[in-house]
């Protein structure tokens, strides 16, 4: 009996085995689990850059310079980021046809897969801003009074009251902003494309991005009225109503002139 009792388990054996058990297991997945994910998205990434270095080579090296240091036609894209590649080449300004006062807006040739490739590659030229992702510039939950006030502050003297753009020097312009994706709309703030000044995150935090952008999609809205008609670039009713004077007050001439010289041509005869 002495013998069968000293075999007997504790009853707290199987609970300590259970345990260390456990313990084991999460050990092994805290051990190997973020070495492979980390390795994956290395290997992700490395994969990436190699397919923008190609598509790179093809399209922007005989410009901006084999290594992205820039050339007489082409300025370096050292520290630009992956937020100046995603604006440029996502509204289609890059690459650019024909130099000129200012780069225009016209079709997309990438996809945007081909688009984050190039985007990582030439972000590995130096540190940038980072593209952002959806929640950073979702207008969601904005306020749109105060994105108004900060577009009227920062954007209005180029851009227009409601975005619709506006004539600069030398040829340059600040384009209309109907219908740009947030994305985009974030993307130059923080990176300042062409004339534009940058507003980084230090300058203008996330938060009043946002207010902007739900502030451009609110007032050129589908559901955006103008109670005065036709709009006139947003100006207001001093620029509309001093439009109507010239251009009614022009017309009425006009027809007082043509019948003045019709009626002396009918006495004449």
């Amino acid at each position: 009996m002495k013998k069968l009792s000293a075999r007997r388990r504790h009853p707290l054996a199987a609970v300590v085995v259970l345990l260390l058990a456990l313990a084991a297991t999460g050990g092994l997945y805290a051990a190997f689990a973020p070495a492979d994910k980390a390795q994956a998205d290395e290997t992700a990434q490395s994969l990436a850059i190699q397919e923008g270095q190609k598509l790179y080579t093809v399209g922007c090296a005989s410009c901006h310079g084999t290594g992205g240091q820039g050339t007489s036609d082409g300025p370096s894209l050292v520290g630009v980021g992956s937020a100046a590649v995603d604006f440029q080449v996502g509204t289609g300004r890059m690459p650019a046809q024909q130099p000129g006062a200012q780069v225009p807006k016209k079709k997309v040739i990438y996809t945007q897969s081909e688009i984050d490739q190039l985007a990582a590659y030439i972000a590995s030229f130096g540190a940038g801003p980072i593209a952002p992702t959806e929640k950073q510039y979702s207008p969601e939950g904005a306020d749109i009074a105060k994105g108004g006030d900060l577009f009227r502050t920062n954007c209005a003297q180029c851009h227009n009251f409601t975005g619709e753009g506006g004539a600069l020097t030398h040829g340059k312009y600040a384009p209309n902003l109907e219908g740009v994706e947030p994305k985009h709309v974030y993307e130059a703030m923080q990176t300042g494309p062409q004339n534009m000044p940058s507003f980084p995150d230090t300058t203008m935090p996330e938060q009043q991005k946002r207010d902007i952008i739900a502030y451009l999609q609110n007032v050129n809205g589908d559901e955006s009225e103008s109670p005065g008609g036709l709009k006139l670039g947003g100006l207001g009713p001093v620029p509309e109503g001093l439009f109507g004077w010239i251009f009614g007050l022009g017309a009425l001439i006009a027809v007082a002139v043509w019948v003045a010289a019709h009626t002396a041509k009918a006495k004449k005869s």
